[in-house]
Parts: structure tokens; sequence; C-alpha cells
């Protein structure tokens, strides 16, 4: 057995890759002397038949089930930040500042002969950034035309002022009304005073 195992080595003179046994093996594959053993000798290479496994692949041709397991284990960490990104997104890039009410307060003090009524209307809006265009309406027939609010960052209130000198003697009652024109037109507010000069 040990001579016919000889005499099919390659033509080179080159020494057997292992021993198993009283077999010497030269290179990959079972030699033509093992598969003439008989089946029982305890030294006969066992024969199989199929194809070897790709790299990173089982037998079946699926991917171990470690790289699955890793990929579920990133899977939710990598939705939640995905998530987030989406959500930085949308409020940097999404739409701008939105007016969710108005107010408008009356002066403290009425004012006095020739004086001048601070009135102050209230804004609130949902923090974002962008400018609130509105005007002042008064009870006499004169608008302010349009004016500008420009809000910050995280800004949600700002505090606008309409300041309405009276001349001359007598009693007026007045009214300020203030009108959001964008970018969510439809707020308005108003408030009543007295003007009064003996």
């Amino acid at each position: 057995m040990l001579g016919s195992q000889w005499f099919e080595r390659p033509a080179e003179d080159v020494s057997p890759d292992r021993v198993d046994g009283d077999v010497l093996r030269f290179g990959p594959g079972v030699t033509a002397a093992a598969l003439r053993r008989p089946a029982d000798s305890p030294t006969t290479a066992q024969i199989w038949h199929g194809t070897l496994p790709l790299p990173g692949r089982d037998a079946g041709g699926a991917p171990p089930r470690r790289r699955r397991g890793v990929l579920r284990r990133y899977a939710l960490p990598g939705l939640v930040l995905l998530a987030v990104l989406a959500f930085l997104t949308w409020q940097r890039l999404g739409p701008e500042v939105s007016v969710r009410r108005v107010t408008v307060l009356a002066p403290e003090q009425p004012p006095a002969c020739d004086g001048t009524a601070d009135v102050v209307a209230v804004v609130e809006t949902d923090g974002r950034p962008g400018t609130v265009t509105y005007r002042w309406e008064r009870s006499d027939g004169t608008t302010s035309g349009l004016l500008r609010e420009r809000f910050a960052r995280h800004q949600t209130q700002a505090r606008l002022h309409l300041l309405w000198t009276f001349r001359g003697q007598g009693e007026h009652r007045a009214t300020a009304r203030l009108v959001v024109v964008s970018p969510t037109p439809g707020h308005t507010a108003e408030t009543r005073f007295a003007y009064r000069c003996d």
C-alpha cells in the first residue's frame, strides 16, 4: 500500500503534506490507493460528495448566524439615529414660525392731556425662527402699514408696542387692534381705552 502511494506521487520530489496512519498524503483530495482500501479499514479516507461552502456562508449557502446577530444588534440603534437626524433636519428645514395666540393689553394708565398711550400686543409662537408680519389698526381710521418682527429659534413670545398720541380737550374712546398678516394669518386681538382731557 505504501509502494502504490509512492508510485502515484507527483513528478517533483516533494515531501508529503501529512501522514494518516500508513498512508501518505500529497496535496488535497483522496488518492487512488486510498479509494481501493476496504471500507472498514481504519485508515481509509471517507469520500465526501458535494461542494465546499463559500467563505462567509454555511453549507446551505446562507450567511452565518453570527452576522445576523450583529445586524440585529445594530438595527435598533441605527433606526433611532435616523429618527433623530430626521427630526433635527425637519426642525432646521421645516416650516417657519407659526403664531399661536395674540393678546392686546390696554395702557395701565389712561393718557393725560396731550399724552401718549402705550398699547402692547403679546404675540406667542411655536418657538421656530422666522418673521411675523403684522399691522396696527386704530379706531380713528388710520393703520400702521405692514410691520415685521423677527423671531429667533426657541423664542416663543414678543411684545409689540403701539404709541398713540392724543391732542386737545374732550373725551375719546379708542380701540387698537393688531392683525397678523403672515405666516399664519387670521390672528387678531384688540383692546379699548378712553382718553379724557378737561
